[in-house]
């Protein structure tokens, strides 16, 4: 499923989900630099377009292939890198529920943010009007299908982090 009104930014980054449905959404949050909002990087990574000597940060993660299926700025803008029937690379090694390869049945959303700046209303208006989108084309996915990155990757991965507002998010779905 592609959502009409985000932004439609096809990522060569993702995989077939091989006959697995959706089921979770998990929330991530990213800046590029860290702690750094705006700019077009988060893009750039996402499209493999990333220069490497733009800043220092980003000789590090030059040669990493990820995507999302969504991306909120902190204005509410919504970005779609992959169409909700493939498979995103946003968990890495994962597991939900006993379930590993969590790439193959969930959606990313990542949310441009760090550990340390909270998420604006404008982010949660634009999730709660996603949420409605992927209830609509994915029907298994409801309020006790939402998760963190660092819910499936614990010890690996921090984010959303401790500023992202679990039950207003759960509300919304």
């Amino acid at each position: 499923m592609r959502v009409k009104w985000a932004k439609w930014t096809p990522s060569p980054n993702f995989s077939a989900r091989e006959g697995a449905n959706v089921e979770c959404v998990v929330i991530h949050h990213i800046s590029l630099p860290p702690g750094k909002f705006g700019g077009g990087f988060v893009c750039d990574f996402f499209l493999n377009n990333l220069q490497p000597d733009a800043h220092p940060f980003f000789e590090k993660i030059k040669d990493l292939k990820v995507s999302a299926h969504f991306f909120i700025t902190r204005r509410g803008k919504a970005y779609q890198f992959v169409d909700t029937d493939c498979a995103a690379w946003h968990a890495g090694k994962s597991e939900w529920l006993g379930r590993a390869e969590v790439n193959k049945f969930s959606v990313g959303v990542e949310l441009e943010g760090d550990m340390s700046s909270g998420y604006t209303e404008s982010q949660y208006k634009t999730l709660g009007k996603l949420f409605k989108e992927l209830k609509k084309a994915h029907p298994a996915i409801n309020s006790s299908s939402l998760t963190g990155h660092e819910h499936i990757s614990p010890g690996r991965k921090t984010d959303p982090g401790p500023l992202f507002d679990w039950e207003r998010a759960r509300k919304l779905l």
